[in-house]
């Protein structure tokens, strides 16, 4: 299975190509787009998503609403297109690189003074796509019986407590920020206001689950074929994320070894656990037990009051450029890795099930232990 996607922030629009799904999958277009809506949404987003109201299309690869086994093309229009600039008949320049950005390392780079044609490929704009990527790979999932969702943990220093039931991860979300503690989304929503006063950001972490997916994905034979390797790769990829971690995570480094590991019983014919404290990843393979995994995103660097930086036209001391920025975009956040964490699933189950009809991956994947 093969993933490239391509477009701009300003551009025409944003695209992917999926080379590699099976036949056989009659697609929900509507859920697609409803996660494209949740990616929209949350409290302390900017004024973008007032102007995008994102739709997927797809251009091939689906016939009569049914996958057909040849590469997937799925387009998302930009509804905030820069047709001037991307014309050259307006100039938008970028000269004042933005601390926390792409801007002055593509511009030592790409040996340029102005920064708009990295932003406008750097803007988190591009996840919009890999969201409906992921959202397509979640309906094969589901087909197998495995599923994925994911809550937003904290805000800044407001942090839900306790852990959360699969099944009842969805019902717990708050409308406002995704979190799973109503007294917390409180808390954090007065944060966010607090910080959108001063022209600030705030980060957070965000949760991740996926359940019913069998042991063995994977593999401890190749660095290369880890899959805690790859999702943490495919998470890092997306803007503002600055750490992952599996399980008990970083405070696993500060307990002894019997309070970190897993130990294994034999009830009913196969073997159990009664915790869960590597997230469901050992030796870089599926063990059988819920996938957990969690990821910190910075704030944004983009602040409303702007950063000291210098204009690399003139080599002067000066501010950032505001754009139109996010305060607090963490429930985006949360909604577009819980579709780049199930593309990644979905490419293990492909490597490991082959196959060219979603029939074939069903029976195969009922004979695996």
């Amino acid at each position: 299975m093969k993933i490239l996607t391509a477009g701009e922030s300003h551009g025409k629009g944003l695209c992917a190509i999926v080379e590699g799904l099976p036949a056989g999958l009659k697609v929900d277009l509507e859920k697609i787009n409803l996660e494209l809506a949740r990616r929209s949404g949350g409290f302390g987003r900017g004024a973008r998503q007032q102007i995008e109201k994102d739709r997927v299309e797809f251009l091939t690869g689906v016939f009569a609403g049914e996958t057909t086994g040849s590469p997937v093309t799925l387009w998302i229009k930009n509804q905030d297109f820069w047709e001037k600039v991307y014309a050259g008949e307006e100039k938008r320049p970028l000269s004042r690189p933005r601390p926390g950005h792409a801007d002055l390392a593509g511009m030592q780079k790409f040996l340029i003074d102005d920064a708009r044609t990295l932003s406008e490929r750097a803007s988190a704009r591009e996840t919009a796509i890999r969201t409906a990527v992921g959202a397509l790979c979640k309906q094969f999932l589901e087909e197998l019986g495995i599923r994925v969702t994911g809550f937003v943990r904290s805000v800044g220093t407001i942090s839900c407590e306790g852990e959360i039931p699969f099944d009842e991860i969805e019902k717990r979300r708050g409308t406002l920020l995704g979190m799973s503690e109503k007294e917390a989304e409180k808390e954090a929503v007065k944060l966010i206001q607090s910080a959108e006063e001063r022209g600030d950001t705030l980060g957070g972490i965000v949760e991740l689950r996926a359940a019913k997916l069998k042991a063995g994905f994977g593999s401890c034979m190749s660095a290369s074929q880890k899959l805690d390797a790859k999702i943490a790769f495919a998470l890092m990829s997306v803007q503002a994320i600055k750490g992952v971690e599996f399980g008990l995570g970083f405070s696993a480094s500060e307990k002894m070894g019997s309070c970190v590991q897993d130990e294994i019983f034999w009830k009913e014919g196969k073997p159990f656990r009664k915790t869960n404290r590597a997230g469901g990843i050992e030796g870089g393979m599926t063990n059988g037990e819920e996938i957990v995994v969690r990821a910190a995103m910075k704030p944004i660097p983009t602040l409303k009051r702007g950063l000291k930086t210098i204009d690399m036209q003139t080599k002067t001391p000066a501010l950032g450029a505001s754009e139109r920025a996010d305060v607090c975009a963490v429930t985006a956040c949360e909604v577009i890795l819980e579709n780049v964490l199930a593309t990644v699933l979905l490419e293990a189950v492909s490597e490991r099930l082959g196959g060219d009809t979603l029939s074939e991956w069903k029976e195969r994947y009922e004979k695996l232990l």
